[in-house]
């Protein structure tokens, strides 16, 4: 089923989904199960998987000239997406992403995800490899989201990249998107970040969902400029607790977000590594809270792989 078609069902009851990231390259699928099986009891309708690009490292020859190899450390995201589906009975949301792949790639991705019957996408640009100095689209993919999602939209047309496909399959996927209560750190303001999220949504984008923020009152203030200036579609908080000290620098310089400043003095208050856990996990269940009473469409958590933390902000709040 759809994501949007969940929230229609949901009768203004706002849901939970979480957001999991696939194991590094030769890990086991039973490690997304050790994170989603104490989850299932909060009955997610969805779960959200992570895509990767590939990283590059340079390996040293018998010649001892050093060869530039590409990796990718986390593959995996259609199989896991299918493996999800059938262990828990959940959709499964798949990212796809711009870096790293060609039109074509893609296009393979969303065939094999049809043949899944996996019903919905999240389409985003992606980041910037490691050691680029900005984003650096694959010769013969897409620069920017909006493109890969107007080939999600051909697709759902039965137009396929090879004009020889007539009468192609029509796919049926619902597109979701990213949105910046805080703006995108590329945007030079955030009247042109609506702008670019809104032209994503008229080509056929389908809701959005948000970068993690640690204080409501932006999420609050992005939904009233997305409705001003015509966005109508559901916008799903994105949440992520913080945990431990150093993420009170680590997250702003890695996701371009602002720590409330009583947040941060509440970290300094706490004088052990276990108080300033709490302090987090306190502060994301305030954020749950005040966000389900609002009628957000639903609660989705960032669980980057710390299933204990998620679990208890959840039973706090569902």
């Amino acid at each position: 089923m759809k994501v949007t078609e969940y929230f229609e069902q949901s009768q203004g009851q706002t849901l939970i989904s979480f957001e999991i990231l696939p194991p590094l390259k030769g890990g086991s699928v039973q490690h997304i199960f050790d994170v989603l099986d104490p989850l299932m009891e909060f009955k997610p309708p969805f779960v959200d998987v992570t895509y990767h690009r590939e990283e590059f490292l340079y390996k040293k020859m018998p010649s001892g000239y050093y060869e530039k190899v590409a990796i990718r450390k986390r593959p995996g995201t259609v199989g896991i997406c299918a493996a999800i589906m059938h262990r828990y009975g959940v959709d499964a949301v798949p990212h796809l992403i711009c870096g790293g792949f060609t039109k074509e790639e893609t296009e393979n991705a969303l065939i094999d995800l049809n043949f899944l019957n996996i019903q919905n996408v999240l389409a985003i640009r992606g980041d910037a490899r490691k050691f680029d100095g900005r984003f650096i689209p694959e010769p013969g993919g897409h620069a920017y989201a909006i493109d890969l999602v107007r080939q999600i939209v051909d697709m759902n047309h039965g137009k396929y990249l090879d004009p020889n496909i007539e009468n192609g399959v029509k796919t049926n996927f619902c597109i979701g998107v990213a949105g910046y209560p805080e703006k995108h750190f590329e945007a030079p303001n955030m009247e042109l970040d609506l702008y670019y999220t809104k032209q994503k949504i008229e080509v056929g984008a389908n809701y959005i969902v948000t970068q993690m923020f640690f204080d409501n009152e932006k999420y609050f203030d992005y939904v009233a400029r997305c409705r001003k200036i015509g966005i109508e579609v559901p916008i799903v908080p994105g949440l992520k607790p913080i945990t431990k000290a150093y993420q009170l620098t680590s997250i702003p310089r890695m996701f371009h977000v602002d720590i409330p400043v009583a947040l941060v003095q509440e970290f300094r208050k706490a004088k052990t590594p276990e108080a300033q856990q709490e302090v987090g996990i306190e502060w994301c269940i305030a954020q749950s809270k005040e966000l389900k009473a609002a009628g957000v469409p639903c609660l989705h958590y960032y669980t980057m792989g710390d299933v204990a933390t998620i679990k208890r902000i959840a039973a706090a709040v569902f």
